[in-house]
């Protein structure tokens, strides 16, 4: 039997984490890994508890400190693929994702296709309980990638997405440059410029109701020049 993890990395998500790994573990399908960069409020306790119920399934990285999204998302990939998972899963620990859509998106997977993304933009936009503004600034950005880069993908920041080992493996994460919001989009740029199939399953995205969010305007500002990098590297064939 193909085995299949599901990331999760962690910073103050003590509010969430208990019931966002209820959810998942509710398919015995799924394995959890939590990478927690050092939370203060005790997100990594909560799992230590957690991981006496559930030992085989639930296991928890910790890091020195917080390094960024990417950062721990590579680190888990790393991880996984030494574990010899066979599909691999972003998602964020808030609940914004909802886990159910793990099971459809999976099928994906293991039908014809590399790369599954939890998309808020295939059909219209499916977002609940965010602001006007951010609606905008986060669709009108994923506007701007797609004319950028000429990426087929109507959310290209999205954060929820799975990809099989084969894709992780041939990518050099050494090479991996951005960190934060921008770590998404090189993600798929990367997979996409290697011509790997992809798809984008319609999700309806929660914004959270516990905790802090680690979003906002500005960092979605940062990450726009880091897309003109990328296709200015694709040209010159620096992308691989």
């Amino acid at each position: 039997m193909k085995k299949v993890l599901v990331i999760i990395p962690t910073y103050n998500e003590s509010e969430n984490i208990q019931r966002v790994v209820e959810l998942t573990l509710m398919d015995s399908v799924f394995d959890i890994l939590v990478v927690d960069d050092s939370s203060p409020d005790g997100t990594a306790d909560l799992v230590f508890e957690m991981i006496k119920t559930h030992p085989n399934r639930l296991f928890l990285e910790q890091r020195a400190g917080k390094e960024g999204l990417g950062k721990a998302y590579l680190h888990g990939f790393e991880w996984a693929l030494k574990k010899k998972y066979d599909y691999i899963f972003e998602m964020d620990a808030d609940l914004s994702h909802d886990p159910r859509e793990l099971s459809p998106m999976l099928s994906h997977l293991k039908s014809d296709f590399d790369m599954v993304i939890g998309s808020r933009y295939i059909k219209g936009i499916n977002v609940v309980n965010w602001p006007l503004s951010r609606i905008l600034l986060s669709y009108f950005a994923s506007l701007y990638v797609r004319w950028t880069t000429f990426m087929p993908i109507k959310d290209p920041t999205a954060g929820f997405v799975g990809y099989k080992r084969e894709v992780l493996e041939q990518l050099d994460f050494n090479k991996i440059k951005f960190v934060g919001y921008a770590f998404q989009i090189e993600m798929k740029f990367k997979v996409w410029k290697k011509g790997f199939k992809f798809i984008e399953h319609p999700i309806i995205f929660t914004n959270r109701s516990l905790g802090v969010s680690k979003m906002n305007g500005k960092i979605i500002w940062e990450a726009l020049p880091a897309v003109l990098i990328l296709q200015i590297n694709s040209i010159l064939n620096r992308t691989q």
